[in-house]
């Protein structure tokens, strides 16, 4: 078992300074890096699985987003956008890479995690080697956006853990079957106490800002800058998709493995938005696409 190691690393928004909490597994020698990222409301603690597969091949970092978990919180929530999420992971890069002006790391990216490495990748002179997109893409259904961010805004406290717990379960549905054990993680992962003891969800209810101020102008023009950075992606791409997805379409998934990076794609079955790798079968898909 690789035990996990907790540090910090501290950016810079317009609104001012913040930290970025990050958790790293395996040998921190290893020049082989593996950055994964988590879905908009999520943790690092969701790779803690596929973290102990692949330690063994690589030093595999997952950071907690700013306004997740361990992390801290902007004093703009209107800053809480894909722009800033880039500029706090190239603040990251630079403090894990031994020469981060020629040195490679592989991305795994969960939805907004995913959304985040498509922005990094585009970038010229970009430290990506593999990348990996988990149920994401440059076109965002617009009713699976609205249905989380309802979910994300929801202020929410619960008198127990039980209750809480299934609640996360109740909105999580779409990840697919899982194990209690397994989805006693998923909750606990993502579920604190506050200074009442009422059990409320690990992040900043002001992530539902940046949702709550779009309009179908901006939704267009993000769409179209998506895709053009999409197009400018020139690293190995692996796009996987939960077969019952509804924020990736089908036609958006083919259209992806037609143009820029032309991503390879893989569905899993039985699963919508987006598929959690705890399961070793899925763990499997990246393990061969990086190392295979």
């Amino acid at each position: 078992m690789f035990e996990a190691k907790i540090k910090s690393v501290q950016c810079l928004s317009m609104a001012g300074l913040h930290t970025m909490s990050y958790k790293e597994w395996g040998d921190a020698d290893n020049p082989r890096v593996l950055l994964c990222v988590h879905g908009v409301t999520r943790v690092s603690d969701d790779f803690d699985a596929m973290a102990q597969v692949l330690a063994a091949d690589y030093r595999v970092i997952a950071p907690d987003i700013v306004g997740r978990g361990r992390s801290g919180r902007l004093l703009n929530p209107q800053l809480y956008r894909i722009p800033q999420y880039v500029s706090d992971i190239v603040t990251l890069l630079a403090r894990v890479l031994p020469d981060h002006g020629a040195a490679k790391v592989d991305w795994f990216g969960t939805s907004m995690g995913g959304l985040i490495g498509l922005g990094l990748a585009s970038l010229p002179g970009n430290p990506i080697g593999k990348l990996i997109l988990n149920d994401i893409g440059p076109v965002l259904a617009p009713a699976a956006l609205q249905r989380i961010g309802d979910y994300i805004g929801q202020d929410m406290r619960f008198d127990t853990y039980e209750e809480a717990a299934q609640f996360i379960r109740d909105v999580s549905v779409t990840f697919g079957p899982h194990t209690e054990a397994e989805w006693d993680k998923l909750a606990r992962d993502v579920l604190r106490q506050d200074k009442d003891g009422k059990w409320v969800r690990h992040y900043d209810m002001g992530l539902a800002q940046p949702f709550r101020s779009a309009t179908p102008e901006s939704v267009d023009a993000d769409q179209a800058a998506l895709w053009a950075a999409y197009d400018a992606i020139r690293c190995d791409t692996l796009l996987i998709r939960g077969a019952e997805s509804d924020l990736l379409s089908a036609e958006t998934a083919q259209q992806m493995g037609q143009r820029g990076p032309r991503a390879k794609l893989v569905e899993i079955a039985g699963v919508g938005h987006a598929p959690t790798f705890v399961h070793e079968d899925q763990i499997a898909i990246v393990r061969q696409f990086l190392l295979g």
